[in-house]
């Protein structure tokens, strides 16, 4: 089923229309319109991010800019790596990202597998990791989410990203997340920047690496 999204005031507009009540809105969402669901979400500038039980909220940052690139929510099993990117006000750019990140995946001498999920096409991946133990077969599926002028992109990795009934509780925290895309004009593609609070945990990107960003369009 295609993820479908609805604001605070679509939904109040809606009930006020027929009478019905309210239904609970659905995420992830825009900065702007939050719902009232008494959640305390970290501020990470362009990523509001829940707190998890179980899940450490961690930032990856490349160390030879200082620039953080991606927020990392970890537990025992696995992980999912989240990232906002620029985009058109109207139209589907991770229609046109897939085909990228395949296509990446391919030159490392992995594959990557389109299916329809949760928030729609998705892509599972695989590829060959070298670690000192020896080499494994690494697995991730990438999802992303269009919204009002951003793509939010999340990968899963571990357990996660094989397990959909384990990936159940990841993917809710997934719908909670805000995106705070901002008012000036940025290059398709280009991501959103990401605040480093005081006292974040410095986090190296784990062997093999995660799928590409988006290239401006």
């Amino acid at each position: 089923m295609k993820f479908r999204r609805k604001s605070a005031a679509d939904v109040s507009e809606a009930g006020a229309e027929d009478g019905s009540t309210s239904e609970p809105v659905v995420g992830p969402h825009d900065a702007e319109h939050v719902p009232a669901d008494g959640i305390d979400r970290v501020d990470l500038g362009s990523l509001m991010v829940p707190p998890s039980a179980g899940l450490e909220l961690r930032l990856q940052v490349d160390e030879s800019t200082n620039e953080v690139k991606s927020v990392l929510l970890a537990g025992p099993e696995g992980a999912i790596e989240v990232r906002a990117f620029a985009a058109p006000r109207h139209g589907d750019l991770w229609s046109d990202v897939r085909p990228q990140i395949a296509a990446d995946m391919a030159q490392r001498g992995g594959t990557a597998t389109e299916r329809e999920g949760r928030f729609g096409t998705e892509l599972i991946c695989e590829i060959q990791v070298r670690r000192t133990e020896g080499t494994t077969l690494q697995h991730s599926r990438i999802v992303g989410i269009n919204g009002s002028r951003w793509l939010l992109r999340a990968t899963f990795l571990g357990k996660p990203a094989r397990d959909a009934e384990a990936a159940a509780p990841w993917e809710d925290v997934l719908t909670q997340i805000a995106v705070r895309r901002g008012d000036g004009p940025m290059p398709v593609g280009e991501p959103l920047p990401i605040t480093l609070p005081e006292g974040a945990r410095r986090v190296t990107p784990p062997a093999g690496g995660t799928a590409p960003a988006p290239t401006e369009a």
